[in-house]
């Protein structure tokens, strides 16, 4: 089986197949890609126009009349052109060169383009039918670089499989190439694919044949508000590279969640481990739909419906939520704290994998809704029909869900000896793509996506949370919390309850989606809003109660607050674990606080070992174009002074040593030497981490700050009881 798809200088493509131990590759001369159009209302002039237009191109090798299915809807087959095209890499420049003559010769949207933008391997074994799964498991050899080092071209950083690779450059080529020899990995896993480039440039060919391509430079994008930042894209003969710095699901599952979607989508393994969850989504529906025969859209042009202004308002809303009850128990030692948002014996229920299984219990694609044969109101709300025909979402998520649950319960049923190391990866890998199905509905490029799909979907789950909360309020739970899929309930007083695991089976059989059971806590707390009145919807923490399924990998379950931070330093985040043993003795903010002043005494000493207050912050934006003399910018001009530059999406790694400076000398560089350290910003940050802890009763950081200037002696409980 064909693991990795080579293309060659001259367009022609290459299997490397697993043969034994040892891999054989064939060239594939005779392969020719295509491209396909079909005319706006089926008006074949505009076929006899183009076929006429491209006749020329030399790019273009032969031109054929087809009768293919243009949408998932479709009944009956539309007439398309099929431009078989002479190389791999010239597809999209033919598709390109086509929309410019339309555009000159007639108006934008009177052609549409299929199978335009497909990855050229991906293409490769859909149209001929080959397996990208490895027939063996894969060797694997990893070769990682600090990023300092990687920017000062120093190869003597380099580590093999985490061993040094040498001191100096010559004993570094010699590491690598015994390690190529001894090894013969058919995947390099990269800490960066620049590492490809620089050992080229040392005379070390990391292929199975010599030389090397950039398959694309490196690039700085937005998408849903965030700036994120593609590294350059490198590839070698006969093996596959995965850049860990550009492989989203290798840093969330593992090579066997990687593996799980080489054989779903039929993608090579090269290209699945730099897709996105969302391009891993659109390999599944392309495979999908050419088992259905639909062709790929290229550019959709598909307009929203018209729909009354009750129904826009109605649809235009998105998961249900519920406001966090800040009004349980009372907070501080002297009773002061006023209302608290601290819930004792708190049980937590899940809907499994809701939207995509909302998706396929409810027959919700984009085919399926809205569709020109049923007249019903089948959504919520809305009022949409929804088909009887089998959807082609639920036919493509199908399967994963079943996957995943058959997973989970090998998990849970697995003895503590057994390792599920595999099983969680895919289980992982899997549950990314299921969180994105949803919202990619609504993504205006997404090739099989549709508006009303995503309003449909958001409509059964606002009427599913709401049909939960009644039946678990009937029964005698109070709800105090609920976002989305979650709920969070505790007894209500002076009722009888009806057993919560009971009330879950009852929902799950009205439902037909499963409300799962996650645990008890033996209490829980949700965060105020910081600027505003009533708590944050997604900052809370609990601790499990004894016996739960969470308990045994965690005794915490942290949302939102600042030990689950990315930004946060080591040192911070481990002293609010600490904080939150003190506050689950008591719940009372004195003990807290008298910890907290523990472990400031500890950083005014200068005590904190440096590594321990790094903070790795995501920049935005290039260091002149900040307009406030932040930390970040002062990270980028000391970076840039060093020769490290950072682009906009990537990530900066730096302690603050001088924060009342504006300049690059406000930090240090996490690669840098030094023991130095502001100990008032870093006060600051614990106090913050504090407030967090501490806000669900009452007190924010003036008050704290208040407390601790007092004069008191330090309650017993501050001191642990030793763990």
């Amino acid at each position: 089986m064909a693991f990795k798809i080579d293309v060659r200088e001259d367009g022609v493509p290459v299997r490397w197949a697993t043969d034994g131990e040892g891999v054989a590759a064939t060239a594939d001369p005779e392969y020719e890609p295509a491209l396909y159009a079909a005319a706006r209302n089926d008006r074949t002039r505009y076929l006899d126009w183009l076929a006429d237009a491209v006749a020329p191109d030399p790019k273009v090798t032969a031109v054929e009349r087809e009768r293919r299915f243009t949408a998932l809807g479709a009944t009956e087959r539309s007439p398309v052109l099929r431009l078989s095209i002479d190389r791999l890499g010239e597809v999209r420049q033919v598709g390109r060169e086509i929309r410019q003559r339309e555009h000159e010769a007639h108006a934008p949207g009177v052609l549409s383009l299929y199978d335009v933008d497909l990855d050229p391997q991906f293409r490769y074994c859909l149209d001929t039918g080959r397996d990208p799964t490895p027939g063996r498991d894969l060797r694997t050899l990893s070769l990682s670089l600090p990023p300092a080092a990687l920017a000062a071209d120093d190869l003597t950083a380099l580590t093999v499989d985490g061993d040094s690779a040498g001191d100096d450059a010559a004993a570094v080529r010699r590491g690598v190439e015994r390690a190529l020899e001894s090894c013969d990995p058919d995947v390099l896993v990269l800490s960066s694919g620049d590492i490809v480039a620089l050992l080229a440039d040392a005379g070390v060919d990391l292929g199975r044949r010599p030389g090397h391509r950039k398959l694309a430079g490196e690039s700085t994008y937005a998408s849903y508000g965030r700036v994120g930042h593609s590294p350059a894209r490198y590839d070698v003969p006969g093996r596959v590279v995965v850049d860990r710095s550009n492989s989203f699901l290798l840093g969330h599952s593992s090579m066997a969640g990687l593996r799980y979607f080489v054989e779903r989508a039929g993608k090579p393994l090269q290209e699945v481990a730099r897709d996105s969850i969302g391009g891993v989504l659109t390999a599944l529906e392309v495979r999908h739909a050419r088992e259905r025969d639909v062709l790929a859209p290229w550019q959709k042009r598909q307009t929203e419906r018209w729909k009354s202004l009750d129904t826009l308002h109605a649809a235009d809303r998105g998961g249900f939520t519920f406001q966090p009850d800040t009004g349980g128990s009372a907070g501080g030692a002297n009773g002061d704290a006023g209302g608290s948002g601290v819930h004792e014996a708190v049980h937590e229920l899940d809907f499994a994998s809701l939207y995509p299984n909302i998706i396929r219990e409810y027959n919700v694609s984009p085919e399926t809704i809205c569709c020109d044969c049923h007249d019903g109101a089948a959504v919520p709300e809305l009022g949409y029909s929804v088909c009887e025909r089998d959807g082609f979402l639920g036919d493509v998520l199908g399967p994963l869900l079943d996957d995943r649950a058959g997973w989970k319960a090998r998990i849970a049923a697995a003895d503590e000896r057994a390792s599920t190391d595999d099983l969680e990866a895919k289980a992982d890998a899997v549950k990314w793509v299921l969180v994105s199905c949803f919202g990619y509905q609504g993504y205006r490029h997404a090739k099989f996506g549709r508006i009303e799909t995503h309003e449909a979907i958001n409509a059964f789950a606002r009427e599913i949370m709401l049909t939960a909360k009644e039946r678990l309020e009937a029964a005698g739970w109070h709800v105090v919390h609920g976002i989305v899929d979650s709920l969070w309930v505790t007894a209500a007083p002076d009722r009888e309850q009806t057993p919560v695991r009971e009330v879950a089976a009852a929902v799950t059989d009205e439902v037909g989606i499963e409300l799962e059971y996650e645990g008890r806590f033996d209490w829980i707390a949700f965060c105020p809003r910081k600027r505003a009145s009533g708590a944050a919807l997604m900052r809370y923490f609990g601790r499990w109660a004894d016996g739960t399924a969470a308990s045994a990998s965690e005794r915490y379950k942290l949302r939102g607050i600042e030990a689950r931070q990315r930004s946060t330093s080591p040192f911070v985040a481990a002293a609010q674990r600490d904080l939150l043993d003190a506050f689950d003795r008591g719940r009372a903010p004195e003990p807290v606080c008298d910890r907290l002043a523990r472990h400031l005494a500890t950083l005014r000493r200068g005590d904190v070992p440096r590594d321990d207050l790094v903070v790795t912050q995501r920049v935005s934006k290039r260091a002149g174009e900040y307009r406030r003399a932040s930390r970040a910018k002062a990270a980028l001009e000391r970076a840039a002074e060093r020769g490290f530059e950072r682009n906009p999406g990537q990530s900066i790694e730096y302690v603050v040593v001088d924060d009342d400076r504006s300049g690059a000398e406000r930090v240090r560089l996490a690669f840098e030497d030094g023991t130095a350290y502001d100990a008032d910003c870093y006060a600051d940050r614990l106090v913050r981490a504090c407030a967090s802890v501490l806000g669900p009763l009452g007190w924010d950081e003036r008050r704290i700050r208040q407390y601790l200037d007092g004069t008191r002696d330090a309650s017993l409980s501050s001191f642990g009881d030793g763990r």
